[in-house]
């Protein structure tokens, strides 16, 4: 059997596989093509065809370079692929579709595959991949590893490359991808060999998982489709935990803190989501109050007796002050951001698995070491305290606050405003859902008016890029399929990634999302405001998004008025297909 070679397209006709539905059978010598037979992809004649060696075109039987990358990445449980195929990736995608243990994820934009796979890691601690082409796809993904690097995600992505014989200014879809990737990766590398290519792989894999980043490898397309024999590779391998502990001196010296403290208030952040009951038993130990960041609201469900909420911008009065009079802060795998604002000159007893973060000032005693192992050694040195004052207190304000949020959620006036719906989600959202949280004005008042239960959410924390909820919301339904997936969004942040609404009526991926729809880009209407400028550039002109749902074959509710939520929301849950609820929100109404 010979194969054929287009001089003008470069398609090749395989005598041996012949042309799968078009009638022509595997076997058919290229001379015994039907009259008229011309090339399928640009309609050229067979006398632009000439037959090449056999050594030319590697036999499809022929394990390759792919197709032991793609077997090991499912080795090392990385089983999802988000991305979009292309001419520079086609090799390592033919591998992905041939390997049983990896699935394909494929969206209509680079930037919102990313994101989900970043999503993914956050939610569930396991590293997941993105797989797209040279050029723009390469530069697409960059928002999305962005926020995986900076939210500490273990993401790896895989780019084709123009052809090594190609390489150099006017390759078509060539950039240097190294300098582009340098800034995003903790591992950042080209395949410039077949022989190097499960080396290179596993080292970026090690990488992206032991330091909780992104890790980028560059292959080009002639490299992917090389044999390789698997048996002779060289590979590096990963340590299955990364936890570790302080030394018993450190911490005797922290648990001494703590006892002598007389007001002191626990402050979680991400870094110690995993860490809830451990935590709870603490603070009921010591008699301590519970802060929490961002990130890490719903570490424990907000109705438990010493939980008082976020400490920050969209935090209650309570939350600060109580942080501001304590003795002894103490701060479990929290970033310190400016949102957060931690008071800085109060003593400390601070736990976080990264060094740098640790010695926020000279008053502070630092425990390096990953939450979930350094907590449970902590609580046996711990004397157990007398808090009824404590408790009373911490109920007492709890109370206020939880009147104060009462207060906001009017449910008579049209347009809905956001405390309303934010109280309608808190009481109508599952415990057991996983919500996704999108960048805006929504962000702000789901972190003050939603009352967490025992759900779990994900959001872009320091990077806080506007589009990122609806993709997280797919990666969450494909992380937990049996789990209720909520998308919470505004307007413009959806927009920004709608166009992926199809990917998931294509998957079957049933997720209601929110739009809180002012036709603003609310946030930034209030940012203006708050420094004096006229309002300017906001306004949004928006489809219908309930339509859009219905054309891309899903189902689009549009809410108006405040009795309406409710039965929305549930109708919503019952449908078991992807569905976008249009919420009628006014910008002027707070």
């Amino acid at each position: 059997m010979t194969m054929w070679k287009c001089r003008v397209c470069g398609y090749v006709y395989d005598e041996a596989v012949g042309i799968p539905g078009s009638g022509i059978a595997a076997g058919t010598k290229f001379t015994n093509l039907p009259g008229g037979w011309t090339c399928p992809v640009c309609g050229v004649g067979t006398d632009a065809f000439d037959a090449v060696r056999s050594d030319d075109i590697h036999a499809r039987s022929v394990t390759t370079v792919a197709d032991v990358m793609a077997a090991e990445l499912a080795a090392w449980d990385v089983r999802l692929i988000f991305g979009l195929p292309g001419t520079s990736s086609l090799g390592l995608v033919e591998a992905v579709r041939k390997n049983r243990d990896l699935r394909y994820i494929v969206f209509r934009h680079e930037a919102n595959a990313a994101m989900a796979a970043s999503a993914y890691s956050k939610l569930t601690g396991k590293a997941a991949a993105c797989l797209t082409i040279a050029g723009p796809g390469a530069t697409n993904l960059i928002t999305g590893l962005y926020d995986a690097k900076e939210d500490h995600a273990s993401v790896i992505a895989l780019n084709g490359q123009s052809e090594a014989q190609y390489t150099g200014p006017g390759g078509i879809q060539e950039i240097d991808q190294d300098a582009l990737f340098r800034p995003v990766t903790v591992y950042n590398n080209t395949v410039a060999s077949r022989d190097k290519a499960v080396l290179l792989l596993t080292r970026a894999l090690k990488y992206s998982i032991v330091q909780r980043g992104v890790s980028q490898l560059s292959v080009p397309n002639n490299i992917q489709k090389e044999p390789l024999d698997a048996a002779f590779c060289t590979r590096e391998s990963c340590i299955g935990s990364s936890a570790f502990v302080p030394t018993g001196e450190r911490m005797t010296d922290a648990a001494d803190r703590i006892n002598a403290a007389k007001n002191p208030v626990i402050i979680v952040g991400w870094g110690a989501y995993a860490s809830g009951p451990e935590i709870l038993t603490l603070a009921r130990t010591i008699g301590a109050p519970i802060l929490t960041t961002f990130r890490a609201k719903g570490v424990l469900p907000e109705d438990e007796e010493w939980v008082l909420g976020i400490l920050g911008n969209v935090g209650s009065p309570a939350a600060r002050k109580i942080a501001e009079g304590a003795d002894l802060l103490i701060v479990l795998g929290v970033g310190f951001s400016k949102f957060t604002n931690v008071p800085a000159d109060r003593p400390m007893v601070q736990v976080d698995i990264d060094p740098l973060k640790l010695g926020i000032n000279k008053l502070s005693v630092s425990l390096c070491g990953d939450c979930a192992a350094v907590i449970p050694l902590l609580l046996p040195r711990l004397q157990k305290k007398d808090a009824e004052d404590r408790r009373a207190l911490v109920a007492w304000m709890k109370r206020e606050w939880n009147e104060q949020r009462d207060r906001e959620a009017d449910g008579t006036t049209v347009p809905i405003r956001p405390p309303y719906i934010m109280k309608v989600l808190s009481e109508v959202i599952p415990e057991d859902a996983v919500i996704a949280l999108d960048v805006g004005e929504n962000q702000w008042w789901f972190g003050r008016n939603f009352r967490m239960k025992r759900q779990r959410f994900v959001m872009s924390g320091y990077l806080a890029t506007m589009g990122f909820g609806f993709p997280a919301a797919l990666a969450a339904k494909i992380a937990y399929s049996d789990h209720p997936v909520f998308c919470i969004t505004g307007d413009g942040g959806f927009s920004m990634a709608m166009g992926d609404f199809i990917s998931a009526v294509k998957y079957n991926l049933p997720v209601v999302v929110i739009v809180l729809n002012n036709r603003q880009l609310g946030m930034i209407r209030i940012e203006q405001m708050m420094e004096r400028y006229p309002n300017f550039g906001t306004d949004l002109l928006n489809p219908d998004f309930a339509k859009y749902a219905e054309i891309c074959g899903g189902a689009g509710i549009r809410v108006a008025r405040p009795d309406e939520l409710r039965p929305a929301i549930e109708r919503a849950m019952a449908m078991g297909r992807p569905v976008i609820i249009d919420v009628e929100t006014d910008p002027d109404r707070f």
